[in-house]
């Protein structure tokens, strides 16, 4: 079902990581269960105590019997809730689950895994797309979890269809890497390599000196020794795969552009890192998406900076386009959706043949990004933006975001014109916004927007770039910042570029408690001023 069958990993073989990042030839007993596709039937069956307590508690796992196709009963399996901003669901509702069989007994496994996911693809109709992204990377010779799909039950409930992807665990480590005793972290949500990264596994250092090692060489200021450095602490032809791959997908929600969807594993003889990517349910959505863009995550964005990296990195492009090949993805795309189509035509027949219009629209979004990466690829690389001396620039192209599980962010209509709103949800810890990445050349500036505010109680975090509702860049401090209830007013941040040129990351943010934030799109602006 993977590589082999797409017939393309000869042809990215050049591209593939040689020293890190390897895929082991050896088969593992998981391999025959995603490469036969079939759909298994799962019925999770929890006591009505634990199901209370995932109300309670969704990130705390309880016991459930597993029950695979009436046949095979899996007993002392451990379950709680998953997902981040927008695909997070309470138990009642439909939730997606992680599961391990290997609490309670280490040896136990579901077709070899001793982790595994259950996805609930409420931000990708297709269902498809999570696949798609791993089979495309693995093909690249990025390490990722395999998928697959299956029905679920919770109890007596018919939950419908899931994705079903492999977790990260020793067991994926052991089946890409020769050495599996590293230290792999979990990149956690939007967060880069300055955060307080989850170590999952490893036998390498607690004190986390790999990551801190690896952090300040992104943050050396001379650019020279910054490349040596780095060139010492990550497996290059590895990450630039990687970045590549993210790219191409469009995979905004990534590392290489949102900071999200990540691990890195740090290989205990050479200690170089090794990049891995999940998270991939909102791929090939823009297939115009750039792929020249600078990145803006720590490590993308230091790399990027080499001119050589950067040339390697377009020619890694070529070497990658055969994996976007839309007519054999195609195939391949229609074999999978036919077994998807037939399991939601057993509860809904016009769910069932709405769903092939929905994959019909992915193709065709696959043939525009075929396309788009072709022109892209002869494209000069990005300028910075053109400025004439204190005249504002209008930015467009903002992509929200938020470290906030339950924040609400979105677009709405007030009056006939946009508005970008964000509000807070129930936990009371809301820092969510929108960002746009542009290219700034030497100089100083002057971001501004129009923003409205409504009972916003500012978040009071130690360290924290800002409180409230407000302007920044990313890794920029802001004081002060809206709170409470006001009307339309004029906000500013000011910044200056001391380098040549920079890839900077505008933020527009609320950082609160409680309330909601409303920005006018039209009135962000950026200002080149004095000299």
């Amino acid at each position: 079902m993977v590589v082999a069958a797409l017939a393309l990993a000869l042809l990215v073989a050049a591209a593939a990581p040689q020293d890190g990042g390897k895929v082991a030839a050896a088969a593992d007993p998981s391999d025959a269960f995603f490469k036969k596709g079939e759909i298994p039937r799962l019925k999770l069956e929890l006591a009505p105590e634990d199901v209370q307590k995932l109300r309670a508690n969704a990130r705390e796992y309880v016991h459930c019997r597993v029950r695979e196709n009436d046949k095979t009963v899996y007993e002392g399996v451990s379950i709680k809730l998953k997902g981040s901003a927008g695909s997070f669901r309470e138990i009642d509702d439909q939730p997606a689950f992680t599961l391990r069989v290997d609490k309670d007994d280490d040896d136990a496994r579901f077709h070899g895994l001793a982790k595994f996911h259950l996805n609930n693809s409420v931000q990708d109709d297709t269902f498809l797309r999570e696949w798609i992204g791993s089979e495309l990377s693995r093909a690249a010779g990025v390490a990722t979890p395999r998928v697959t799909h299956a029905r679920v039950w919770l109890n007596e409930r018919d939950l419908g269809l899931y994705v079903l992807k492999e977790g990260f665990d020793k067991l994926l480590v052991k089946r890409f890497f020769k050495e599996a005793a590293g230290n792999l972290y979990d990149g956690g949500f939007c967060q880069d390599l300055d955060a307080d990264l989850k170590k999952e596994c490893g036998k390498g250092p607690d004190d986390r000196s790999d990551l801190k090692a690896l952090r300040e060489a992104c943050l050396e200021p001379d650019l020279k020794k910054r490349w040596a450095r780095l060139d010492e602490l990550v497996d290059g032809k590895a990450f630039l795969t990687f970045v590549a791959m993210e790219l191409m997908l469009g995979h905004w929600d990534g590392y290489s552009q949102n900071h999200n969807n990540y691990r890195v594993y740090f290989e205990p003889k050479s200690g170089k890192a090794v990049f891995l990517t999940h998270g991939m349910d909102q791929v090939l959505g823009d297939p115009n998406a750039s792929i020249l863009d600078a990145p803006t995550a720590l490590v993308a964005a230091s790399l990027m900076k080499n001119p050589e990296w950067r040339a390697a990195f377009r020619k890694c492009v070529g070497e990658l386009l055969p994996l976007f090949d839309a007519t054999k993805l195609g195939k391949k795309i229609d074999e999978v959706s036919r077994r998807v189509a037939k399991v939601l035509a057993a509860t809904d027949r016009e769910a069932a043949q709405a769903y092939e219009g929905r994959v019909r629209d992915l193709k065709n979004l696959i043939e525009q990004r075929e396309r788009s990466l072709r022109e892209q690829r002869t494209q000069p690389d990005p300028k910075p933006l053109v400025f004439s001396q204190d005249v504002p620039v209008r930015i467009e192209g903002w992509h929200p975001m938020s470290e906030s599980e339950d924040a609400q962010v979105g677009e709405e209509k007030a009056n006939g014109e946009r508005r970008f709103v964000v509000a807070c949800g129930a936990s009371g810890h809301c820092v969510a916004g929108y960002r746009r990445a542009v290219l700034l050349a030497k100089g100083r500036y002057r971001l501004s927007g129009v923003l409205k505010v409504k009972e916003v109680a500012a978040l009071a975090e130690e360290d924290a770039p800002g409180a409230g509702a407000g302007l920044r860049i990313s890794g920029g401090r802001r004081e002060g910042g809206l709170d409470g209830t006001a009307t339309w007013k004029t906000v500013q941040y000011e910044f200056e570029v001391v380098e040549e040129q920079r890839d900077v990351e505008l933020v527009v943010e609320l950082r609160a408690s409680k309330g909601r934030l409303e920005v006018k799109p039209e009135s962000l602006k950026l200002t080149r001023h004095g000299s």
